[in-house]
């Protein structure tokens, strides 16, 4: 199965731009785009909650996804090298039309998952430091983080945190995964985010 995916972030852009790329990288590479998947999103979005999301989980071995370029697949590094190494231990072969790149199973696109692997794992980990070291601002600015011992909860675990959980949002990053790295409930998380209006 061939798939071409199209991804604009407004509704004032046109995909017809990247799909004539598509088509015309396909025409010239002999191959005919099975099924097109278009979507009017940004690429910060978690790709669950985007038709891409769908599109990973029903490709199979030897499938093709044909973009125009690999940013039209997130907007971080973190997000693009997840979403490829997902494809790639799959067995699903994507071109990259503009970067010219074409990324499946052979020894050299093994390299650059081994390198993309190690990118997603240094993203992490500026992330990490990013985390902490707003926590350790706040803290020295006298924000109190946690509830007092032996006191109701009328100062939230996550106060002073809105600036991280924007940017880990920013970045891509799940509501499951930051509230597992903020120490706190998912619904405290969800409530925090929707009584200080933290959206992207």
């Amino acid at each position: 199965m061939i798939y071409g995916y199209i991804r604009v972030s407004t509704d004032k852009q046109t995909v017809e731009n990247q799909r004539f790329e598509i088509q015309r990288y396909a025409k010239k590479s002999k191959l005919v785009v099975n099924e097109w998947i278009e979507e009017t999103i940004s690429g910060t979005i978690n790709p669950n909650k985007r038709n891409l999301g769908k599109l990973l989980s029903k490709t199979q071995k030897n499938d093709i996804i044909i973009c125009s370029e690999l940013s039209r697949l997130g907007r971080n590094m973190f997000m693009i090298m997840s979403i490829l190494n997902i494809l790639m231990e799959r067995g699903v072969i994507i071109y990259a039309v503009k970067e010219h790149y074409k990324l499946g199973d052979d020894i050299s696109s093994k390299v650059l998952a081994f390198a993309f692997s190690i990118s997603a794992e240094i993203e992490r980990s500026l992330i990490s430091q990013r985390t902490t070291e707003a926590l350790r601002r706040k803290k020295a600015e006298g924000v109190i983080l946690g509830r007092p011992k032996g006191r109701r909860n009328t100062v939230c675990k996550l106060s002073g945190c809105e600036d991280t959980i924007r940017q880990m949002l920013l970045e891509g990053n799940t509501k499951v995964y930051i509230s597992q790295y903020l120490g706190v409930s998912e619904s405290t998380l969800y409530s925090y985010i929707k009584e200080k209006r933290i959206y992207i």
